[in-house]
């Protein structure tokens, strides 16, 4: 279906392309060969760049691996399990919960935000970790009696040796009478992190789902909140706006999420699924297993919530449409008003964006509620379907990139000069020092919830606490 771009004056398609091509020169044929397929202008229709390719080895890549895929983003966030990265502390330290995935409950009871790892030494690599993870999975036990299951989540070194934790994950499960789930999500497996998402659904279907069933009486209005990683307390924002809707939230995925709610999750009437890289996988599983519909959501600015809070109250019944429309009237003021305070500061501003996941088009339009353009997006491990998303989302013409380096990156904001980049650690402090106001919009920058009606002005002020800052006047950048 053809759509009707926004245009933004000065960006045509040739003006973008040029950009492109200049960008691209420095390169061996080889390898801009091998780049060009990755970077186009937006034309509104179909997937226009290629994706989920390996990086060129020798560039810059923002990626990351399969162990930060299952671990850091789909196992790590439930919060009433252990879950132990099997490898180097190296990779272990990851899972002291980088992502910002807060958690309510009491650490060490039924909350285990902790670092667990089996901090693999030489022996081990030479003669094995498998009796090491044998004894950690005691202790484990034994020092947290409460928790409901233990994930292992095996990093490089255990695939390069050959251990076998499916093995020993399935002995020591029978031994301590717990769930205990493998997941072989070694980082070199695949691309990038999309295929740890990939593993992780596929341990979470084979270990976990239809193993439980909820206490409370079925409804017509349960629904399960899926790709919701609570980054900066996201979650607290949107279950409780569904659930003031009249629906019935009775799991979230898997941010602050619990193990035992998600394996009765196949109970539910309706998947609301809001990061669809990281989780189309098992509303497809339930799908075609139980028969569970799905639906795609955007809570994401006033006006991508008020269209997601319609289209899902579509699948419902009266009382459902009527909830959603008050709702909607009780907030619509609230957020006119954030918009009237921070859009004459932000009006006409430029935004490029690089993350993962769901922000670089599920943002476009919050922006856009504060008078903004975005001027580029892309994806750090997108598909086709996920660009074929997006370019409907942005203007007309606009620079679309995947697994952008870090050079066409600086390229790309030289020439476009954006007043603000919204992407991760790994390029915050260069655009920094380049003198370009910048969002850490992998994790809220510290800051956050950024979902809901909750989120929103928090969002619009972090975006204008960037953009307008004093401080930018203080620096001579060198490039």
């Amino acid at each position: 279906m053809s759509h009707e771009l926004r245009k933004i004056e000065g960006i045509t398609k040739e003006s973008t392309q040029e950009m492109i091509d200049k960008a691209l020169e420095i390169y061996p044929e080889k390898a801009k060969k091998k780049r060009v397929p990755h970077l186009a202008p937006n034309e509104g229709e179909g997937a226009c760049v290629k994706s989920n390719r390996k990086t060129i080895p020798g560039v810059m890549s923002a990626r990351g691996c399969a162990y930060a895929g299952a671990k850091g983003v789909v196992w790590g966030p439930i919060r009433d399990m252990v879950h132990v990265s099997h490898g180097p502390v190296g990779c272990g330290w990851y899972s002291w919960g980088t992502r910002r995935n807060l958690m309510s409950g009491i650490t060490g009871v039924n909350s285990f935000a902790m670092q667990f790892t089996s901090d693999f030494q030489e022996k081990d690599i030479v003669y094995g970790g498998d009796k090491k993870l044998k004894v950690l999975l005691q202790e484990a036990k034994e020092l947290f009696p409460l928790a409901k299951g233990i994930s292992v989540l095996s990093e490089c070194p255990v695939g390069l040796i050959g251990d076998d934790i499916n093995s020993v994950a399935k002995q020591s499960s029978k031994e301590l009478d717990i769930p205990i789930i493998p997941c072989n999500c070694e980082g070199f497996r695949g691309v990038s992190q999309s295929l740890g998402h990939h593993i992780s659904n596929d341990t979470i279907r084979d270990y976990i789902i239809e193993t439980r069933e909820f206490a409370e009486p079925a409804t017509p209005y349960d629904i399960a909140l899926i790709g919701e990683y609570n980054i900066g307390g996201d979650a607290w924002s949107t279950k409780p706006l569904l659930e003031e809707c009249g629906l019935n939230v009775k799991a979230v995925w898997t941010g602050d999420g619990e193990m035992e709610k998600i394996a009765a999750t196949h109970q539910v009437k309706l998947n609301v699924i809001h990061c669809y890289r990281s989780m189309n996988y098992m509303c497809k599983v339930m799908e075609e297993k139980y028969g569970i519909p799905w639906i795609e959501l955007n809570f994401f600015g006033p006006t991508k919530i008020r269209q997601s809070l319609r289209k899902l109250a579509e699948l419902f019944d009266d009382t459902i449409k009527e909830k959603v429309e008050a709702v909607i009237a009780k907030y619509d003021p609230i957020m006119q008003a954030v918009i009237d305070e921070y859009k004459p500061r932000l009006e006409g501003k430029k935004v490029m964006l690089y993350v993962g996941g769901l922000r670089p088009r599920h943002t476009v339009n919050a922006y856009e509620d504060l008078g903004m353009a975005v001027v580029g997006s892309g994806y750090e491990f997108a598909h086709g379907d996920d660009y074929e998303r997006t370019s409907p989302e942005m203007p007309e013409a606009t620079v679309i990139y995947d697994d952008i380096t870090e050079y066409e990156f600086e390229q790309f904001a030289d020439a476009l000069k954006p007043d603000l980049i919204g992407s991760g650690i790994k390029e915050k402090y260069l655009f920094q020092k380049m003198g370009i106001p910048f969002r850490q919009m992998h994790s809220w920058d510290y800051s956050g919830p950024y979902h809901g009606y909750k989120g929103f002005p928090i969002f619009a002020r972090d975006v204008d606490m960037a953009v307008n800052s004093p401080t930018w006047n203080l620096v001579k950048s060198p490039f």
